[in-house]
């Protein structure tokens, strides 16, 4: 098992760069309306906030409870490869609660330089979740290799519509 490291001071300065980005974005939305006067994307955007804090909070509490980590091990030091649950949809549901979060954000507020910022760090959360999975690829072996082919990296839309076909060929060879 690979020893935890805290997070760089680069980390976490974009953590911080993300997390501002996010809650500002919100809170100019709610303060000053939305910037562009969208009322639409200002609904949708408390419709993806929604999706978003759900696969936010439900990738870590999936991998604490199913993942098998060592007693005192944080939960990304799982043992045993989850894949049912969020990870039963995209391959990545925390990655993705948080690019939907800030893309929340931006439908909320509607303003260009929250809109430059969520564009920078999707990019970087991208990198980041291709680097996590050569990680567990060397990890799990083929059994992740397996996962990949079955379940999307965080297209939401693929995931769900995968999952609901498995389900249904699942039922079918049950009867």
């Amino acid at each position: 098992m690979k020893q935890w490291k805290p997070p760089s001071r680069r980390e976490r300065a974009l953590y911080v760069l993300m997390l501002l980005q996010m809650v500002l974005g919100v809170i100019y939305g709610i303060v000053f309306g939305p910037h562009l006067g969208l009322e639409i994307l200002l609904h949708v955007g408390w419709i993806v906030l929604a999706v978003g804090l759900v696969f936010f909070f439900l990738g870590p509490y999936e991998l604490h409870k199913k993942g098998k980590a060592p007693k005192g091990a944080r939960c990304v030091f799982t043992l045993a490869l989850v894949d049912s649950g969020a990870y039963a949809i995209v391959r990545h549901p925390q990655t993705l609660g948080f690019i939907l979060l800030m893309s929340a954000s931006v439908l909320i507020s509607q303003h260009w330089l929250s809109a430059i910022l969520n564009v920078s760090i999707i990019v970087y959360a991208c990198v980041i979740s291709r680097k996590e999975e050569q990680s567990n690829v060397e990890k799990f072996g083929d059994d992740y290799r397996r996962y990949m082919q079955k379940v999307p990296r965080m297209n939401l839309l693929l995931g769900v519509t995968r999952l609901l076909l498995r389900r249904k060929r699942e039922r079918k060879a049950d009867e």
